[in-house]
């Protein structure tokens, strides 16, 4: 046992390492070239009496552009990971995704009403996240007034109303203006960070600071919540409250993810799969280990979709040209889905 604690204690320093490595890698790349050394300056400016030795322009591209861009895909890569991870967890279901309560699909009606309206991106964002809240408080109010199983009740609420604000979304890119409005619409749906910018990562790592608290405080109970509910209630949890502070605290992961960046699939199901190659299911290290791998996976994915080509590639593509390959390589091996 201990030495299992010291492995995934090691396995976790290295992921942290790897993500920071990653990060300073990622403010070196982009078709502007700004030399290692000249980053450093830069960042050390910051807090240092440094003398600049680089152009305004190589400043304002570093911390403008690419330190929001790099600190949202890492925020969005591991929030929608903790939350895949906590849905899996909770639900019992290896299928498990962030979506799987509406929270993408509510945020995709709410940013296609904003772009139709001709919003700003700022309004775009805003409203992405309150109808991706919205979305859910009606699946969970369905599930509430239904009787049955509780949790069955959650994930066919979650499809139905789901399903509503998915048409509700079709019907507005069918009226949309087909020359503006609905490339708009639908490059957003694809998913990209291409618009982040320092407003965008302020307002977005609030909530999910705020989310993600309960989730690592709580971590070690959600594990009782992967076994059946009345062994858990003898051991003096309360699954019914633990169960709706996790969901609560997941959804809001969710759509403030998607609210910044549109929706990007694969990442919050397959990457708690990966994590538990790695650590096993024990959630309370479980939860950090796939978080830090999301951060990571996204922040490689967005990379390569801003410098593989001239035009830059949507998120969603390649996580989903990632993403299912790899589902099914862990499908095919003994006992990698669980």
């Amino acid at each position: 046992m201990k030495k299992d604690k010291n492995k995934h204690a090691l396995i976790v320093v290295i992921l942290v390492i790897l993500l920071l490595g990653v990060m300073l890698v990622s403010l070196l790349l982009g078709r502007f070239s700004i030399s290692v050394r000249e980053c450093l300056g830069i960042l050390a400016s910051k807090i240092l009496p440094v003398e600049p030795y680089w152009t305004q322009v190589q400043d304002n591209m570093l911390w403008l552009v690419r330190v929001p861009r790099i600190g949202i895909a890492v925020l969005v890569g591991m929030a929608l990971s903790v939350a895949g991870t906590s849905y899996q967890c909770i639900f019992r279901n290896p299928m498990a995704a962030p979506d799987i309560l509406g929270a993408s699909t509510g945020a995709a009606f709410g940013a296609a009403l904003a772009i139709l309206m001709g919003r700003s991106n700022t309004e775009i964002t805003a409203w992405a996240f309150l109808s991706s809240i919205a979305c859910v408080a009606l699946v969970l109010l369905c599930a509430k007034i239904c009787r049955g199983n509780p949790i069955v009740n959650l994930v066919l609420a979650g499809i139905m109303i789901g399903s509503l604000f998915s048409a509700s979304t079709s019907y507005l890119k069918l009226i949309a203006d087909p020359h503006n409005t609905l490339p708009a619409i639908t490059y957003w749906m694809m998913g990209s960070i291409a618009g982040a910018n320092m407003a965008k990562l302020r307002y977005v790592w609030i909530p999910m600071l705020i989310a993600l608290v309960p989730i690592v405080v709580l971590r070690w109970k959600i594990n009782l919540l992967t076994m059946d509910d009345e062994e858990a209630k003898t051991m003096g949890i309360n699954t019914g409250r633990v169960r709706v502070i996790v969901i609560i605290c997941a959804t809001l992961l969710t759509a403030a993810s998607v609210s910044v960046s549109g929706m990007i699939g694969w990442v919050g199901l397959v990457i708690p799969h990966l994590a538990r190659r790695m650590v096993g299911n024990d959630c309370r290290i479980l939860i950090p280990t796939a978080g830090l791998t999301g951060g990571i996976f996204l922040l490689l994915v967005d990379d390569v979709a801003r410098n593989l080509y001239t035009t830059e590639l949507p998120l969603g593509i390649l996580t989903a040209f990632v993403g299912a390959p790899f589902f099914i390589y862990l499908m095919a091996r003994k006992g990698a889905v669980s």
